[in-house]
């Protein structure tokens, strides 16, 4: 396979499946408002940190409430996390790999695009957030069953899945920590009404909700939280279960290529660790500073990668 054709199945997968973290971010935020507390905006300045561009949308020297936002997150082209801009960078990483891919799973992607500029082509429209965020989290869906139905279990199955559980990763990461320490207003209680609601809603935004009650069977608790999404290999969202499958399709490439690079070797490194840490050992060294670790190996991962097969 061509360095430059591995390069935009992986950004592909990672384009899509950040498309899909921004949406739910915005569902958080419009869950957020929606509760009693003093600030109602302070949910949608929580989306925008947590997706990463919090500098640049300070630089642009707004408000942020349910409007700049929303714009902001979904629509705006300066933007490089925005709903259009992934879609935008998903399609022209499709376009290049066209032939790696099957008719549906592009046709899938191309649609989403198309209906996209359609909502752009009406900017001056106010914008319906809980039918943008739906569309778009259902051609995810689309997209993602269109790779497991259609595509074969080869390279390009591998490298655009493996952009997507990196970009999971590290999207789950931020949106952990962030919570962890700006959603709630001074004088609150942590563990009361308002801290319940909030951990709800950042649940829903990885739709691990009946996964929680499932595997704990109790009210929610901030640890327990933590421990899901981090340590939970059997969360399709948690940290340690997306390192599991990076390693595992690292393995795949490896068995096709025949060499073992320094990406495989970081990967199970985080793999086993996740595996072998406890909560209580998360919390002992501060979740803020292990979630930036982690965030920071990602992204060492990422780099790795590129490097190894040289895009």
């Amino acid at each position: 396979m061509l360095s430059r054709t591995a390069r935009s199945l992986f950004w592909l997968g990672r384009h899509v499946e950040r498309a899909d973290f921004i949406a739910r971010l915005m569902e958080a935020a419009y869950r957020f408002e929606a509760l009693p507390q003093p600030d109602p905006n302070s949910g949608w300045r929580s989306a925008v940190a947590s997706s990463g561009t919090g500098g640049l949308f300070d630089e642009y020297g707004i408000v942020a409430n349910r409007d700049t936002v929303t714009h902001f997150l979904s629509l705006d082209a300066d933007n490089p996390s925005s709903i259009r801009s992934c879609l935008d960078k998903a399609r022209f990483d499709a376009r290049v790999v066209r032939t790696a891919l099957t008719r549906e799973t592009f046709e899938t992607l191309n649609q989403s695009w198309i209906e996209l500029q359609s909502r752009i082509r009406h900017v001056d429209r106010p914008i319906d957030i809980q039918m943008l965020i739906e569309r778009v989290k259902q051609e995810v869906r689309n997209f993602e069953g269109a790779i497991w139905r259609t595509l074969v279990r080869s390279e390009n199955f591998w490298f655009i899945r493996l952009g997507v559980v990196i970009e999971r990763a590290d999207n789950t990461a931020r949106l952990l920590d962030v919570k962890y320490h700006t959603l709630l207003p001074e004088g609150e209680d942590v563990g009361g009404a308002l801290d319940q609601a909030q951990w709800t809603a950042v649940l829903r935004s990885v739709s691990a909700v009946t996964a929680y009650r499932h595997i704990y069977r109790q009210n929610l608790k901030p640890w327990l939280i933590a421990d899901l999404l981090l340590l939970k290999e059997e969360i399709p969202r948690s940290l340690c279960h997306c390192m599991d499958v990076a390693s595992e399709y690292l393995h795949d490439l490896r068995a096709q290529h025949s060499r073992v690079g320094p990406a495989d070797r970081l990967a199970r490194r985080m793999s086993d660790k996740l595996k072998t840490t406890t909560i209580e050992e998360v919390y002992d060294s501060g979740l803020h500073q292990f979630l930036q670790d982690f965030i920071s190996e990602n992204n060492r991962l990422s780099n790795e990668i590129a490097e190894q097969f040289s895009f």
